[in-house]
């Protein structure tokens, strides 16, 4: 797609003229779109998965972007595409993912593959409204389905910035790439693969990293980095098998009594990890992102309303510090049966899946050896596999520790010249721009920095409470035609 630079940057008319072309064609887009939710796209689905690699492709094809598939053994596809503009100065890349999380059909209202548009969020009472026989799409409707927010909206967003730029005749000045991935929700396992492989074509001069959510006061917002991840599966032993909790309880020893006192030697109860050495080695924030971090719009109060909290942890710090540090979160626990399943006994063992979240500075894996040698401090016998009879007879305590994937925490300086340009440009459109030095979340931006060595900066246009990875995901429409502002904006820089 070859389209001539001209004049200077973006301009408020051109986001004006943008506005406008997209109140005219919110039926087009979210036709289109819900085309795209209809397909299935669990990461671990790989049929589903490539069809909407192909149906994006395609979709961008239309729009006269050069696009294909870019493949690697045993990996989905990634989706390339890139526009080249005569002069340009700078090459800008647009990351989002293509695949969801997986569903349990019985947690949705309605079914999480077909698209349904509500009033307001399930919580505020939504109710499900024809969309198409509406006079008008309010800004506040909702659409419900997998992947609506997380990550299927940035990529519907590019693709109506392209038509709303091409009927309104603004111009390109930068080369444009897009990386659409189709593995980040299972840990992205093959990027580095894709990056090495294809380390020349994806070449350029910042990574727009465009997922997640925006400030939960609902104004715009960039990141400039992302907190690492790891998961670790802990399983405690008790008896070879179930017992009569009469017969036996308080005799014979309880695994999920056991593994709950484990856990709580690992925090001090308000979010502080008492893991020896877990916060050794974090890199300080510089002087701008402590001022970025200050100027951040303090949202804590409204948001425990939201939730339904009376207290949080930290003793007091904002939720903006508090992603500033390492975590230990228990995601999940299983032991026997709870509800009409619960039974009268000892359980055999119980399950804990944790997730510890990284910062600058901190290594995944030495992180998990810390916690498995603070289990050890206990008094466990801690194995990776199950334990064996004879193993059993001669450790009184016995953890099985399942280690998963992971990756480090990036975060890219404020304060270098391509930063200050994607900052000036979205504070044109957004002057209320609320820069955030560490997102909560973690994408694996790391293949980027440390096989491109290039600087990468988030771009979130969804709203802060759309459910992303539970059920009834969801999308504020205000949300998606403000994003579709923002790509055309972004396309347009110099």
């Amino acid at each position: 797609m070859m389209l001539v630079a001209a004049g200077c940057g973006w301009a408020q008319a051109d986001q004006m003229a943008v506005r406008k072309w997209v109140g005219a064609n919110e039926k087009k887009i979210l036709e289109e779109y819900s085309e795209l939710i209809r397909i299935p796209n669990v990461t671990a689905d790989l049929k589903n998965v490539r069809k909407n690699a192909e149906f994006i492709r395609a979709m961008f094809e239309r729009r006269g972007v050069a696009a294909r598939l870019l493949e690697v053994e045993g990996a989905s596809p990634v989706v390339y595409g890139e526009i080249r503009t005569p002069g340009a100065k700078r090459t800008v890349i647009f990351y989002a993912h293509y695949d969801g999380q997986p569903v349990d059909p019985k947690e949705w209202l309605t079914p999480p593959f077909e698209p349904v548009m509500r009033t307001a969020s399930v919580e505020d009472g939504g109710k499900v409204v024809d969309w198409r026989a509406a006079a008008k799409i309010e800004p506040e409707w909702r659409l419900f389905g997998r992947a609506t927010s997380d990550d299927k909206a940035p990529i519907m967003a590019m693709a109506a910035a392209l038509d709303a730029m091409k009927a309104t005749g603004a111009k390109h000045r930068a080369n444009v790439k897009f990386f659409f991935e189709g593995e980040e929700e299972a840990g992205s396992m093959n990027l580095e693969k894709f990056a090495r492989q294809y380390k020349d074509l994806i070449q350029g001069d910042v990574w727009l990293i465009c997922d997640g959510p925006v400030h939960q006061n609902r104004q715009q917002s960039l990141f400039f980095g992302v907190r690492g991840v790891t998961q670790v599966e802990l399983t405690v032993f008790g008896p070879r098998r179930e017992l009569h909790s009469g017969h036996y309880g308080n005799w014979a020893p309880n695994p999920a009594m056991q593994l709950s006192r484990l856990l709580a030697t690992m925090t001090d109860g308000e979010g502080r990890v008492l893991v020896p050495g877990y916060y050794e080695g974090i890199v300080p924030m510089t002087e701008s992102e402590k001022r970025a971090m200050r100027a951040v719009p303090d949202f804590d109060a409204e948001l425990m309303a939201e939730l339904g909290l009376a207290r949080t942890e930290g003793s007091g710090e904002k939720l903006i510090e508090r992603i500033t540090y390492p975590s230990l979160n228990v995601r999940g626990l299983q032991s026997a049966g709870v509800g009409k399943e619960a039974r009268n006994v000892v359980p055999a063992q119980a399950t804990a899946a944790i997730d510890i979240r990284l910062v600058k500075g901190l290594d995944w894996r030495r992180q998990v050896d810390k916690l498995v040698s603070h289990i050890q401090s206990q008094g466990y016998f801690v194995t990776e596999k199950d334990p064996t009879e004879e193993e059993r007879k001669k450790y009184a305590k016995i953890v099985r520790v399942r280690r998963g994937g992971g990756y480090n925490a990036v975060r890219t300086s404020m304060d270098l010249p391509v930063s200050r340009a994607v900052i000036a440009e979205m504070k044109r459109m957004h002057p209320d721009l609320v820069l955030i030095p560490t997102h909560g979340g973690s994408v694996p931006l790391w293949v980027f920095e440390e096989v491109l060595a290039t600087p990468l900066i988030g771009v979130p246009i969804v709203n802060h409470d759309n459910n992303q990875h539970s059920y009834n995901e969801n999308l504020r429409m205000a949300n998606l035609w403000r994003g579709v502002e923002t790509m055309a904006g972004l396309f347009a820089m110099e």
